[in-house]
């Protein structure tokens, strides 16, 4: 864990120590020298990284910017002006958008520098980046396992010290399973705390973009420069936005931890299990209550999530035609040029969820299927609401299992979509939630899933702080990553 953390960055400029061009130099450097095994990248934009990076060590304007000069690496389904965006489809391979994320705009604002776009699962539908169209990310714990996904390359480049942190976004656990597939910290916030404009949409209804970082400390610091409302997005909340680094070193000295009683346990691993139990025991030695609670509806999430996140996606994907932009095939007739243009610009996981939302959309099968899934969505979330009532935060797996080899599960897709059984309930009731490293088995890392009250994000990184001060297990280097 000697890669430089954004809060250890940002000390040494301010010190006088390093510029922000020494950082980005240095993250440019570890990229050509351990992409080329990871392929974590998509795209990497030196020249315009330099001269931001330049600009920023010239300008007396930046001197008290929240994340003067650290650089970092956006996922690439979060639109960046002039640059290549692609959501890892061949639909939208030479898509260069006319505009910023308002995220990235943010991140500019703060003075952070984006080196490049990082590898995902296409269009955000997968839990392995092995979807993507372009490229398979490994693990840098391990070169023949799967870096989780879908935001597994922003993950990767994170674990093997490439940036000191990235952007992912979550809409099922696709910032917090790569997190603990990979050994970094995962936060996805409350939907609505950080604008989703820009983000290139899967399940609008569930999309929620957050950091991916080295530690619950820096976590908190990008956090304050990405969220608050945004009159762009008219589902950005108007809740007020506290500075999430104050009181994160408090402790959890009364704070009560939740821990579910009838957890759903098919698949999970004894090695995993054992490790997230040490870390809860490890909280409760520091002072945390911990409090058994009820998640009645839990095991219906992921077939819940499955009717509800294929129908959204199924009326955003429809926008991708041929007509206005992404890829047009030629064709002979209008029809043609649909069914072409749809045919060689999406992969087979895109269509298997376009075709399964369609279906639970269409007349006579609505009411049977996206009626009801919507109706156990709210009783999932009122679920939380009771379970919130007896406890501040919820402590259970990140994922069941630790990573597992690339190409094992792309040819079985519901037990990929079981692997988010712990992950997707937070999604469904629109909490935040993180993961944080609790452990390896087999030298392959294991995430402990803290999730909180809505825009509670504070408490949660309290929580998971605390935790990071008092772990104790052996950290064992990445196999792919950047040599101290």
């Amino acid at each position: 864990m000697s890669t430089p953390t954004v809060k250890e960055i940002l000390q040494s400029i301010a010190a006088g120590e390093t510029t922000a061009r020494d950082w980005v130099e240095r993250s440019l450097r570890a990229i050509r020298e351990v992409d080329g095994r990871l392929k974590a990248f998509l795209l990497v934009d030196e020249e315009q990284a330099l001269a931001a990076a330049d600009r920023i060590d010239r300008a007396k304007m930046y001197q008290h910017a929240p994340l003067r000069g650290v650089p970092y690496a956006a996922k690439d389904n979060i639109v960046t002006r002039g640059v290549r965006t692609t959501a890892a489809s061949r639909i939208l391979e030479n898509y260069i958008p006319p505009y910023n994320a308002t995220v990235i705009d943010k991140l500019q604002q703060a003075a952070a520098v984006m080196v490049g776009k990082t590898n995902m699962d296409e269009f955000a539908m997968g839990s392995s980046t092995e979807t993507s169209a372009f490229q398979k990310t490994a693990n840098p714990y391990g070169e023949d396992r799967v870096p989780g996904g879908s935001s597994g390359g922003s993950a990767a480049a994170v674990a093997a010290g490439l940036v000191p942190f990235a952007l992912g976004s979550d809409t099922g656990g696709s910032i917090r399973q790569p997190a603990a597939f990979t050994g970094c910290f995962g936060l996805k916030p409350t939907y609505g705390r950080v604008s989703r404009y820009g983000l290139i949409a899967f399940a609008s209804s569930l999309d929620q973009i957050g950091p991916f970082t080295r530690t619950a400390e820096d976590a908190a610091l990008v956090l304050n420069a990405i969220c608050g409302h945004d009159p762009l997005d008219s589902t950005s909340s108007r809740e007020p936005v506290p500075n999430f680094a104050d009181g994160i070193d408090r402790g959890v000295k009364g704070v009560r931890v939740g821990i579910v009683r009838h957890l759903p346990e098919e698949g999970l691993e004894p090695g995993v299990k054992a490790a997230v139990d040490r870390a809860i025991q490890q909280l409760e030695a520091e002072g945390a209550e911990v409090v058994e609670i009820e998640l009645p509806h839990m095991e219906y999430a992921v077939a819940t999530y499955y009717l509800i996140a294929p129908a959204e996606a199924s009326s955003n994907l429809a926008r991708y035609d041929g007509v206005r932009y992404g890829r047009r095939a030629e064709a002979s007739s209008l029809l043609e040029m649909y069914e072409r243009s749809r045919s060689e610009g999406f992969g087979m996981e895109v269509k298997r969820r376009i075709i399964i939302g369609t279906y639970a959309l269409s007349s006579g099968y609505y009411d049977a299927y996206y009626k009801r899934a919507q109706q156990m969505r709210t009783l999932i979330r009122q679920d939380y609401e009771r379970a919130f009532e007896a406890c501040d935060v919820i402590a259970m797996p990140t994922a069941p299992t630790t990573a597992f080899k690339l190409g094992e599960k792309l040819d079985n897709p519901l037990q990929m979509y079981l692997n988010d059984i712990y992950t997707i309930p937070a999604n469904l009731a629109g909490l935040p939630g993180a993961s944080v490293p609790c452990g390896f088995v087999d030298g392959l890392p294991v995430g402990l899933q803290l999730i909180g009250r809505p825009f509670d994000e504070a408490t949660l990184l309290r929580v998971a702080h605390a935790y990071e001060q008092v772990r104790d297990f052996a950290w064992p280097k990445p196999v792919l990553g950047v040599a101290e």
